[in-house]
């Protein structure tokens, strides 16, 4: 079990900011046990939540975005579901009532394990007693970076904003193209990657096109929008049940999707995508296939899975680093069976609700907690209107009644409650008119506007 250093008989230290007052940034309590935690998303959130208000730590939460984001919902703001804000809350809003935990907006690049600190982006040294690593994940495109232009993923709301805008831009480019060929790849949409984003995406966009821009064009029919989910496996939603992944198909298509399963891809291009030796053209390319690990075990110094997960002990202690923790997609924690745990929400907010539980215990009182235990809530993914699976244990749902358990839970899990009443309005909205309401283009991008459309930028922006 890991120790962690008694730091009373420790002068606080201050934290030295180019340019700025350091007695702003001096830790405030002399003695207190400094927590450092890096990310702000579901695992170092509910960690922050946990050693809230905990007199004798003090505890600052690093991120290089000043919001927590709902990640679920990303494929929703790339396919005008809902609008950026409605999943983002100031991370400074969410835990102003913790006294004892200062926000910090930055960027880490590195470890300093030797001198305890955490070093940003400026040179910046945050000193710690406790580190917690909760940096997430990236995508992972296997070796080749390349396509990432071509096919950008969704972890952030600029990913978001970005596939929305090639998405409503295609259609834009589509009316008024005359050539056929050019106007067939501009309605041809791929979704690469056939888990839960995959899914629900490719079930997105053809609700975009078959209902709510259906009346929209006077050129092109969106409803004959050609919409591909490409999936290396033989089946989609791999942890999912067979039967829920067939039902899930069978939902697809009825939407217009076409499946292909044991397709993998090659190359992805300004052209489009290359499977089994064909290329297929498509404007408006996705990826969903893979993610790996933020850089963060490099910063340690320890060895990683080949995907970049740092390895932890059942109290998530990095092991061979004491006074480390890793949570979610970043750590490689394993469930009682000994199998990995997947890089879902529910076990990063899990994770991060034990360890906030676990270092306060053993910061004041000493005590060594018990290992981690995960309890599944069930794995949920929606394919469109009315159409939803539900796996959990034993149970399992489909069809409306999985839809809707899809939405409540989300709901629930959104932070803050304005954010559950504006999403929850959007939605009612949505579903008896069958609009989108967050469908605008905020900016004339020329760059994306060549790559979908093939054709070099204008030499001038718009006006």
């Amino acid at each position: 079990m890991t120790e962690i250093p008694n730091p009373s008989a420790r002068d606080p230290v201050p934290v030295e900011v180019p340019g700025a007052d350091p007695a702003g940034l001096r830790v405030p309590s002399s003695g207190a046990h400094r927590v450092v935690i890096v990310g702000g998303g579901f695992g170092g959130l509910t960690t922050a939540r946990g050693l809230g208000n905990a007199e004798g730590i003090e505890v600052t939460l690093i991120d290089r975005r000043n919001h927590h984001l709902f990640q679920p919902l990303l494929y929703q703001v790339a396919t005008a579901v809902i609008a950026p804000g409605e999943i983002a809350e100031p991370i400074r809003a969410i835990l102003r009532r913790d006294r004892n935990v200062r926000v910090l907006m930055g960027e880490v690049e590195g470890i300093d394990v030797g001198g305890r600190a955490a070093i940003l982006r400026d040179g910046t040294r945050i000193p710690y007693d406790t580190l917690v690593l909760a940096t997430g994940a990236t995508h992972s495109y296997f070796g080749h970076p390349e396509w990432e232009r071509y096919a950008p993923g969704l972890k952030t709301l600029d990913d978001a904003r970005r596939i929305r805008a090639r998405v409503l831009l295609a259609f834009e480019a589509a009316e008024r193209e005359d050539d056929p060929a050019a106007r067939e790849r501009l309605l041809t949409f791929a979704v690469i990657g056939g888990g839960p984003t995959g899914v629900e995406m490719a079930g997105a966009i053809a609700g975009l096109a078959h209902h709510a821009l259906s009346q929209d064009f006077r050129r092109i029919d969106p409803k004959r929008a050609r919409i591909l989910l490409i999936e290396a496996a033989p089946r989609i939603l791999g942890t999912f049940s067979e039967d829920l992944s067939a039902y899930s198909r069978q939902a697809l298509e009825r939407l217009g999707v076409t499946v292909l399963t044991d397709h993998a891809v090659e190359d992805v291009s300004e052209a489009g995508i290359t499977v089994q030796g064909r290329l297929i053209p498509a404007a408006t390319v996705v990826w969903g296939a893979g993610v790996r690990a933020s850089p963060a075990g490099a910063w340690l110094g320890v060895e990683t899975t080949r995907q970049g997960h740092v390895p932890v002990g059942p109290d998530l202690a990095v092991i061979g680093r004491p006074g480390v923790y890793a949570l979610g997609d970043l750590a490689q924690a394993k469930a009682e069976d000994g199998t990995p745990l997947p890089g879902l929400a529910q076990v990063a907010d899990q994770q991060g609700r034990y360890l906030g539980r676990a270092l306060r215990d053993r910061i004041l009182h000493g005590r060594a907690p018990q290992p981690f235990r995960f309890r599944s809530r069930g794995n949920l993914a929606i394919i469109g209107r009315n159409a939803g699976v539900v796996q959990w244990d034993h149970v399992k749902l489909k069809g409306f009644p999985a839809w809707l358990v899809w939405g409540v839970a989300h709901v629930y899990l959104l932070v803050g409650f304005h954010n559950r009443l504006v999403v929850t309005l959007r939605w009612l909205w949505a579903y008896v008119s069958f609009q989108r309401g967050a469908r605008l283009i905020s900016e004339r991008d020329e760059a994306t506007m060549a790559l979908i459309s093939g054709k070099p930028p204008a030499k001038a922006p718009l006006p």
